[in-house]
């Protein structure tokens, strides 16, 4: 059975990320074994730091770099192209759900983000979006929650991606 892929998507400032660590945090603590994507809209960034041994390697000419620990792996490669979330999430495993901050071009279930202060706005398409989590109330056709209610979103999350789902 494929893994569910739930992106969440906003405007820049809307507290995507904010949202994003608390609905891990809720979703860890039930139980789910949480995977995670953030789409970087720039190109060039770093994961490591200038000095470091793997680092190193990349600006010595390394086209793909892994650092493997006893407790974790890291893997970074240059791309001749932007990869599709698709491709990205190909290689999961050992994971129940997978969240996705941004890429809204992903044609994948959203949660929408919106805080008033920043804009009103909604990025993703009606027929992508199944809630909105929101500082102020929207008229959208789907489940609206307060920014802060992260239990609530976490139950639609698992009501309607993960209880199908054995555990």
């Amino acid at each position: 059975m494929a893994i569910p892929v739930v992106t969440v998507v906003g405007r820049s400032g809307a507290g995507k990320t904010t949202l994003l660590e608390k609905l891990i945090a809720e979703l860890t603590r039930r139980g789910y074994a949480v995977g995670t994507v953030k789409h970087h809209s720039h190109a060039g960034f770093d994961i490591d730091r200038p000095g470091k041994d793997s680092w190193r390697h990349a600006q010595a000419g390394s086209r793909h770099v892994v650092v493997a620990a006893p407790d974790r792996i890291a893997s970074y490669r240059l791309l001749e192209r932007e990869l599709e979330l698709d491709e990205i999430i190909a290689d999961f495993v050992g994971v129940d759900i997978i969240l996705v901050e941004g890429y809204r071009q992903a044609n994948r279930p959203a949660l929408e983000v919106v805080r008033a202060a920043n804009t009103l706005e909604m990025v993703s398409s009606p027929d992508q979006r199944f809630a909105v989590a929101a500082d102020v109330p929207l008229d959208v056709d789907v489940p609206q929650f307060h920014l802060d209610d992260v239990e609530a979103i976490a139950d639609l999350i698992e009501t309607k991606y993960l209880a199908a789902e054995a555990r």
